[in-house]
């Protein structure tokens, strides 16, 4: 079917094809079946042999009746053929120049709608990215005005504890003058509001997506596709005697299904438990081998840590988490391709997720909270001591985490992903043309469509993954780096093109297929914003300073009784949020060595001096985090939901239009159908 005519094949055979208007339609049925055949053209008396060889096999085995025919994919799979492949548009004619190159009319609406998502999402990057950047400024112009930062670097005569087993000595309080002004380009007042703006953001992106989308397939004519009806008229066409499917449900399965993917889930987590081995380790070898001065230790543990995390992910990506991923759906055994495409994605994507992100979890919300103190330290085996955050907190790590983790996705991934198909292209190329025989004609259309890197369902499901991978970057723990959607928006330029170029000249053409939204991926972008609340909300809450700046502030500062003209209110704040610790309790003596008359040292942390447990104020201030994460979160739930009722999904034109067209094939349908009704005699006295 093509418009709103029909191609109909006529009874004199096969070969000739005229095209009729709806109006010249009228029901007839196909008496001769045999002069139909949808796939390849060829001589009837072809197809009589093949009958005639099916239903009489050579050798003694029972005469099969076949029930389904013989697909092109199922003779891929027995080697009947070698591939099969849609062919490219020859470049630089007429149609490659033409308006048929646009995505829709060249990859099919799937492509086309990936492409306009992709456009979407870059578009939309430009003002959380510039919000962002702000931020970042904002953070940058008060790099030396800190009263935090001054008292640091003023205090000469503070000696902090040694904070691990690689360093040996008391460092003063004034040598992480440094680290304490980077920290606060990332962890002031501007985080909270570009926290919540990043909510809203998410929102809005979302809801006017799904306008854009409602607009495009409006005008593609897909507004009311269904496609299981397209795919039981594929089967139906494929095979007369197709059965319909019914759905199925196994609480077995699912239970089984379940139980597996939490497995692999604590697996995921399992491997971020590992690289918290490594760290402490890493720290432990780059002391003894005297790589690293002391002070620079914590940081080349951090960055070498983010190095290991990426290659555990490309290991996970590339071999594991796709394997598993494709056979917990083959066990739950979908009903049709869509269901079994939608199935896939969201346990491919949650395996994606967990080990993505798992070691950001730790940095954001374990790191330094379980290593006790410095007179009584856990200890990993009872040998290595657990790695502890700086003394201005753990947003510094976190930065550095996601930093190095999304720099590099974003460039050796988008190099790799052109490099990668251009090598193999290349390669292919060459091994033809070196074993080509000196008489044998160039390269033509058909086999240089074949030397092109074969695709696959997973071609254009890659490049949503990574995007979806993108997008939880962009907007989880964007609180700790906000530069992360500038990052983004820099990618996603390069990416479009390079995608573009990929499909068109390294791979084989997609086999077009229809679609009307882009499926399973929007309700794991809903899952994203709805997780990114509450990640950013707990890194405000735990990970940063600002809640016990705060407190202080307004609690223990000198503004508790009223603003002070002549005094900063986080005035004396760093000496308020350090412990004292007395030298004379360390339980390993070469903590001290060289120190004999330090008598004191001071350590990151809410303890009494006197037992060393978790003081008071500890408790007010775990209180307020709560209080401040439930306000927090759902604050920013609330603004979304405002912001999702408020825009509606579908635009009023695109409502009208359909019932424009429903009112008009309604009264069609009418009309026709009174015109059929014999006229009746007026009643006296009606009118």
């Amino acid at each position: 079917v093509e418009g709103t005519g029909q191609w109909l094949c006529t009874k004199g055979g096969a070969s000739k094809v005229e095209r009729r208007s709806p109006s010249s339609l009228p029901p007839q049925m196909i008496e001769d079946r045999e002069k139909v055949f949808f796939g390849i053209r060829a001589d009837g008396r072809i197809f009589d042999l093949y009958h005639t060889l099916l239903m009489e096999p050579e050798g003694p085995a029972a005469r099969v009746q076949p029930t389904r025919p013989t697909s092109v994919p199922d003779l891929v799979k027995s080697g009947v053929f070698e591939t099969r492949f849609a062919l490219h548009k020859v470049r630089g004619g007429p149609a490659w120049r033409g308006q048929d190159c646009a995505p829709r009319d060249y990859f099919g609406e799937k492509v086309a709608l990936y492409f306009a998502w992709l456009g979407w999402y870059t578009y939309m990057l430009v003002p959380a990215a510039l919000v962002g950047l702000i931020v970042f400024l904002s953070g940058f112009s008060l790099f030396n005005a800190s009263q935090i930062s001054k008292e640091i670097c003023e205090a000469h005569d503070v000696l902090l504890c040694p904070r691990g087993d690689h360093s040996r000595r008391y460092q003063q309080l004034s040598d992480t003058c440094t680290f304490a002004k980077l920290t606060h380009l990332f962890d002031n007042e501007g985080t909270v509001v570009f926290a919540i703006f990043m909510a809203l953001w998410a929102t809005v992106f979302l809801e006017i997506w799904k306008r854009q989308r409602a607009r495009v397939v409006l005008h593609w004519d897909l507004y009311g596709w269904d496609e299981d009806q397209e795919e039981m008229a594929l089967e139906f066409i494929n095979c007369p005697d197709y059965e319909l499917q019914p759905h199925q449900h196994s609480y077995l399965r699912s239970l089984v299904i379940l139980v597996l993917s939490l497995f692999m889930i604590c697996l995921m987590i399992g491997m971020a438990h590992l690289l918290v081995v490594y760290r402490v380790l890493a720290a432990a070898l780059f002391n003894s081998a005297l790589l690293f001065q002391e002070e620079q230790v914590t940081t080349a543990v951090v960055v070498t840590g983010a190095l290991v995390h990426y290659v555990v992910i490309l290991i996970m990506t590339k071999v594991i988490n796709k394997y598993v991923a494709l056979k917990l759906c083959d066990f739950e055994q979908p009903r049709t391709f869509s269901e079994r495409e939608g199935k896939f994605t969201i346990k491919f994507f949650t395996l994606q997720f967990f080990a993505h992100f798992s070691s950001l979890v730790y940095v954001a919300f374990i790191l330094g909270r379980i290593n006790g103190h410095p007179g009584k330290s856990v200890r990993l085996a009872g040998l290595w001591k657990l790695e502890e955050c700086h003394l201005s907190g753990c947003m510094m790590d976190l930065f550095l985490q996601m930093a190095i983790i999304m720099g590099l996705k974003q460039t050796l991934s988008n190099c790799v992903e052109y490099l990668s198909p251009w090598l193999a292209h290349k390669w292919r190329l060459t091994r033809f043309r070196l074993g080509r025989a000196s008489g044998e004609p160039e390269l033509r259309g058909l086999r240089r469509n074949y030397l092109l890197n074969p695709v696959g369902t997973f071609s254009l499901f890659d490049e949503f993954m990574e995007m979806m991978i993108q997008y939880g970057f962009t907007t989880i723990f964007v609180a700790a780096f906000p530069l992360a959607p500038l990052l983004a928006l820099f990618s996603n330029l390069v990416e479009i093109r390079l995608d573009a170029i990929k499909m068109v000249r390294l791979q084989r053409r997609l086999v077009p297929r229809k679609a009307k939204d882009i499926g399973t991926w929007l309700q794991v972008l809903e899952t994203i914003g709805v997780l990114a609340v509450i990640a950013n909300g707990m890194v405000i809450a735990f990970t940063s300073e600002f809640i016990p700046r705060v407190v202080y502030k307004y609690h223990y500062g000198p503004c508790r009784t009223g603003a002070q003209p002549a005094v900063d209110c986080l005035t004396g704040y760093v000496n308020h949020s350090l412990s004292v610790f007395y030298t004379k309790d360390f339980q390993d003596p070469i903590q001290t060595e060289g120190s004999e008359n330090v008598t004191q040292c001071r350590y990151r942390d809410y303890r009494n001096a006197q037992d060393y447990s978790l003081s008071e104020q500890f408790w007010v201030l775990l209180a307020i985090r709560l209080v401040f994460l439930i306000l927090f979160e759902h604050v920013a739930l609330c603004i979304k939901l405002i912001a999702a009722w408020f825009v509606p999904d579908v635009p009023q034109s695109v409502k009208n239009k359909v019932l424009e067209e429903k009112y008009q094939m309604l009264r069609e349908k009418m009309r026709c159908g009174m015109t059929d009704i014999p006229p009746q005699e007026e009643r006296p006295g009606t009118r």
